[in-house]
């Protein structure tokens, strides 16, 4: 890169200043993760807009992780983030405005430029597909107060939930973690997702209505749609990417099950979000990266090969999807070319092969799927 291009990426790029981080604290933004060293004290030359920072604090050999403790930031051009290591508590914190001020025009005079390290910008093509319809509105509705997300704070909100084998790894590793319990550290909230209804269930209408209504969720989208995203489609697909960086990169189970409800509303409807669910897929999918440092440092893979069988809640809810889009006679063409790429990611990834009907008007489902339809049998 020329030194004029770099300068000018340096002044109009958001500037992230990690004061007093111990050295190799896990540390990342976005798709990207270091081993913290004993200079660094944080990243230059980041795209303005929404972003997530995260982190896992080491012992002092680096052979050990605290769980991962993220947050969502978006900063405008030229906008310098302050944070500063608080080592009781172990994380990133806030300091004062006169602070951020202070330091800001510090990094200005280029005073700590050669101990921040260069946001990577071939990475940042999957990033923003990832969090394309994250605004700040999105950010500051759904983050939890004090806006850390970890998973250190939800052993409580999903004790009752069915776990599958990756969220029962996460939560022992949780539990038995050395990290687990940390002394006075500040009291953390869930983050303030919208609640997700898996079955329609309404009063009187007809069985029939009601089977078709579980069939197709498109009427049940679209009521959540008006009711708690003031009908903006954006929101929705901003709930929805939210979720997925915060679980995926995140390693939050609240935001996994919040996530899987999105998820199975979606391609409960014949008219779904799949762009979004394609590239999320095909992110989470990757098995090898060229940023590898999480692996390197025993940071665990969300997407294990419990993912990967046919008895998977993403299988079954993606069989009965393929099934209504391919086998109707009428739908859009743009929702028919992506559907298709779709099932062609699931097939050359996975090897997953799609049945095209099943013994209920062409919709694929087992008896034991707690995902099939509700399908109430008729008296002639």
């Amino acid at each position: 890169m020329e030194a004029e291009t770099a300068l000018e990426l340096v002044k109009r790029g958001v500037t992230l200043l990690l004061l007093d981080v111990p050295q190799y604290t896990l540390l990342g933004i976005d798709t990207q993760m270091f081993s913290v060293g004993p200079n660094f004290k944080g990243i230059k030359m980041i795209p303005p807009g929404p972003h997530f920072v995260y982190f896992s604090s080491s012992s002092r050999v680096g052979k050990e992780f605290s769980p991962v403790t993220g947050f969502f930031i978006d900063a405008g051009p030229s906008e310098v983030v302050v944070r500063k290591w608080n080592q009781q508590e172990e994380r990133l914190a806030k300091v004062s405005e006169e602070e951020v001020e202070r330091y800001s025009q510090a990094v200005r005079n280029m005073e700590f430029d050669r101990y921040l390290g260069p946001y990577n910008l071939n990475q940042y093509g999957d990033w923003k597909r990832l969090s394309n319809y994250i605004a700040k509105d999105t950010i500051e509705r759904l983050e939890p107060i004090g806006g850390d997300i970890t998973v250190a704070c939800e052993s409580d909100l999903i004790k009752s939930t069915q776990k599958m084998p990756m969220e029962k790894a996460l939560d022992e590793q949780l539990s038995t973690s050395k990290f687990s319990t940390p002394v006075d550290r500040t009291p953390c909230r869930g983050c303030y997702y919208t609640s997700i209804p898996r079955m329609v269930k309404r009063t009187g209408i007809e069985g029939r209505e009601l089977t078709s209504l579980n069939l197709d969720k498109t009427q049940l989208l679209e009521t959540i749609l008006v009711k708690d995203y003031g009908g903006s489609e954006d929101l929705l697909l901003g709930e929805l990417q939210f979720a997925f960086v915060a679980f995926m990169i995140g390693h939050s189970l609240e935001a996994f099950l919040q996530w899987k409800s999105l998820v199975a509303l979606f391609l409960g409807c014949i008219e779904a979000f799949i762009k979004v669910i394609y590239y999320q897929l095909k992110y989470g999918f990757r098995k090898e990266s060229s940023n590898s440092a999480s692996n390197e440092h025993g940071s665990p893979a969300l997407l294990d090969d419990t993912w990967f069988s046919t008895d998977s809640f993403l299988y079954r809810l993606c069989k009965d999807y393929f099934s209504l889009i391919l086998g109707a006679s009428v739908v859009d063409g743009e929702l028919l070319a992506w559907t298709r790429k779709f099932k062609d990611l699931l097939h050359n990834t996975l090897g997953w092969n799609f049945p095209q009907k099943s013994g209920v008007e062409g919709i694929c489902f087992e008896e034991d799927d707690e995902y099939a339809p509700t399908v109430e049998m008729m008296d002639d």
